[in-house]
């Protein structure tokens, strides 16, 4: 009974915020159909680049798919709950955010529902085709593991996606100006989860798949999904890695959140 009196709060903000969508109708729907024709774009590049070629660093078409396919679900859940944490810069240099400060509220879920963006659930709907449509055309030998793998990896995704976001938005804390720094790490890692890593550079792949964690979003977890072995050589069990990734990234997420509340000065307006 408690935690519903603590929630009801978010959940009144959140319903007032899609029955304001809804109310331009057409606006909405149009908003929502470009949206999902950009993510939908994602996928049109991948088909366009196996137009002039076989393979992309040892996978066909419908393996290259289901990666993007558990990269672009992931990334669009996270996106559709936790993107709108990316405009805090926009409630700094505001003062929104001192507004926010002030009231009996804690002011992360404040600033997931105050612009949530009803809109986004096209992305999520082009991702899960994508992969379902990649899964269906592969010759995957189905077991129950495999399958309750594949329900629940692109969920890890989307927490690990989720702690980047508040992680890479924090930074405006100290420096307002760092939208383009987040972008580099959340929609740049997005692109990066979107291919096998074994294509890139082993001081990118190094720093970026295995250092920060983005290579165990989608590409490890698509290989035990798969049942391919590893073309860099390393244990397939690395597929599971995407649970406690997923977690360590969230907790970081939560020390990087609480330490700029704690040092932020306000803007003074």
């Amino acid at each position: 009974m408690a935690e519903h009196k603590l929630l009801r709060p978010y959940a009144k903000m959140l319903t007032a915020q899609v029955r304001s969508q809804a109310q331009y109708r057409s606006s909405f729907f149009i908003d929502m159909a470009v949206q999902t024709g950009f993510s939908a774009a994602d996928f049109v590049t991948v088909m366009v680049m196996f137009g002039v070629t076989t393979a992309l660093g040892g996978f066909g078409l419908v393996d290259v798919l289901v990666i993007s396919g558990v990269s672009a679900t992931g990334f669009a859940l996270a996106d559709l709950t936790v993107g709108n944490v990316e405009r805090l810069k926009t409630y700094v240099r505001t003062g929104l955010l001192d507004a926010m400060l002030i009231r009996p509220r804690r002011v992360l879920p404040q600033l997931l529902v105050v612009d949530f963006q009803l809109r986004r659930v096209g992305r999520v709907a082009v991702g899960v085709t994508v992969l379902v449509v990649a899964l269906t055309a592969s010759d995957i030998d189905w077991t129950w593991w495999r399958i309750a793998l594949i329900a629940t990896v692109p969920l890890a995704g989307a927490l690990y996606f989720s702690a980047m976001f508040v992680m890479t938005a924090s930074v405006a804390f100290w420096w307002i100006e760092s939208g383009e720094f987040a972008n580099a790490f959340t929609y740049g890692g997005r692109e990066l989860t979107t291919y096998p890593i074994n294509i890139y550079a082993n001081f990118f792949r190094n720093l970026f798949a295995f250092g920060l964690g983005f290579g165990f979003v989608a590409y490890y977890p698509t290989l035990l999904i798969l049942g391919r072995p590893d073309p860099l050589g390393l244990p397939g069990w690395l597929g599971l890695a995407v649970f406690p990734v997923a977690l360590i990234a969230a907790g970081l997420a939560a020390l990087v959140w609480h330490n700029g509340i704690r040092h932020y000065k306000g803007t003074g307006s």
